[in-house]
């Protein structure tokens, strides 16, 4: 929850970043949601696996944006839909990708590591 928090508050309010660091920025963090909610389904998987799903989700939703129709345009232009989808492809998103992606994977490896040195005794 605190990353889509985050992400709206970059989304609403993170004029002061700039637009080009503020879509890698939200790009990130969205990636990062996807890998928590791919955890969050799949919490058996392993880091590798549902890191790798997640990209893969994260890549094809990018990838849909070179597809357009009247629907899927419209579905687009709403709020929600343009949270979700996107928009425009832009290769530059597959490398925000890819570091939210890391990064989560870092941020759970480090979690796990903080867990299992509190367990030792």
């Amino acid at each position: 929850m605190g990353t889509i928090a985050l992400g709206l508050i970059v989304h609403l309010h993170g004029d002061a970043l700039g637009p080009s660091m503020r879509d890698a920025t939200g790009d990130t963090l969205w990636a990062m949601m996807i890998t928590w909610w791919v955890a969050a389904i799949v919490p058996e998987g392993s880091l590798a696996t549902r890191s790798a799903a997640a990209l893969a989700i994260c890549f094809a939703v990018e990838s849909s944006q070179l597809y357009h129709t009247a629907a899927l345009d419209t579905l687009r232009g709403s709020a929600v839909g343009h949270l979700i989808l996107g928009s425009d492809f832009d290769p530059r998103d597959l490398v925000a990708y890819a570091i939210g992606v890391l990064a989560a994977l870092a941020a759970e490896s480090l979690a796990r590591f903080l867990v299992l040195l509190r367990s030792r005794p």
